[in-house]
């Protein structure tokens, strides 16, 4: 039985759809994205899923419990940490972490050892008698995978773990977030726009735009439908470049921020040829340069633009759908 199983979920908020008949199952152990733009409907899947907001269409199951008919099944089955952060920063974190474990009646002795070694594994163990409002962004998002880690759930969804943060700090609890998958076997779900977030962490990514899943598989794999190398010709005239790039082992022809982009097997192999043609046809090249695709190259093939280009604030978006909805 997978540990999450989801079909043809869907969320309407008035003429808005933010989640459009999706499907996919999920299993133990697994770590699964959720990749997508700020609005493609990430939160609000992630939302249905944990029950706080009903679906208008579709079905799911968590740990083999309805969302719709077993509420209190998937909620004690499950570990949440949302965008927004919800701890009490008039708290130490030892009493944020108190107070959740008994609102899940956990006995004092197993709440106090359980609180203990969750602290310890967060590194936050000479911090936890501190007020939470003297923490750094990294403290906090760490407590509050802690929290939800109190009442052993067997899943656990984090949405943007590691938004806001800076580099170093990203890093780290990427590293938190592999440890918990690995030693205690956790579940994980998580919506993310940081690609090699992703990329790093997920066994599987479903890509999500306007609401749907355009595709999903493992990051590799992914990657490996766009071509094995991209090739990147930035000249003062693109379209030219773009023109005289005919050649059958040529996979994809893209046009990006006044460049061309080129995706190829074996590039090494072709660049010599690539910079004769050009040369022989009077086509200047300002510069060239060969990588492996990205996720972010994914994304694009598959919608056409970048994940950057997307603007809209997934907070402000929820916020619309919660007003929509209200």
């Amino acid at each position: 039985m997978p540990a999450i199983a989801a079909e043809n979920l869907t969320r309407t908020f008035g003429d808005l759809t933010a989640v459009d008949r999706i499907s996919f199952t999920i299993e133990e152990g697994e770590i699964f994205g959720l990749l997508g733009p700020n609005g493609a409907g990430k939160t609000t899947t992630i939302s249905m899923l944990s029950t706080m907001l009903r679906p208008t269409a579709g079905k799911a199951s968590i740990n083999g419990y309805d969302i719709l008919r077993d509420q209190d099944g998937v909620r004690t089955s499950i570990g949440i940490v949302f965008q927004d952060q919800s701890l009490d920063e008039e708290l130490t974190a030892y009493e944020n972490m108190d107070f959740h474990g008994r609102l899940y009646r956990i006995p004092g002795e197993r709440r106090r050892a359980k609180i203990a070694g969750l602290l310890a594994l967060v590194g936050l163990q000479d911090r936890q008698h501190d007020l939470v409002k003297t923490y750094s962004g990294g403290m906090r998002r760490r407590l509050e995978i802690a929290r939800g880690l109190l009442h052993e759930p067997k899943v656990l969804f984090l949405d943007e773990p590691t938004l806001g943060l800076d580099p170093q700090t990203r890093n780290h609890l990427w590293e938190y977030i592999e440890r918990l998958n690995e030693e205690k076997g956790i579940t994980i779900i998580l919506t993310t726009h940081y690609m090699e977030e992703a990329d790093r962490l997920c066994d599987r990514v479903a890509i999500i735009d306007h609401g749907g899943i355009i595709a999903m598989d493992t990051p590799q794999a992914l990657k490996n439908q766009i071509g094995g190398d991209v090739v990147t010709i930035h000249s003062p005239d693109p379209d030219a470049v773009a023109g005289s790039m005919d050649a059958p082992w040529i996979a994809h022809i893209e046009r990006r921020d006044g460049s061309v982009v080129l995706s190829m097997q074996d590039a090494e192999q072709h660049i010599p040829g690539i910079v004769t043609g050009l040369v022989s046809r009077d086509i200047g090249i300002t510069s060239l340069s060969v990588r492996k695709p990205t996720l972010e190259d994914v994304f694009l093939h598959f919608t056409g633009r970048s994940i950057r280009e997307e603007t809209a604030s997934g907070r402000d978006v929820m916020r619309l759908y919660h007003r929509m909805g209200r």
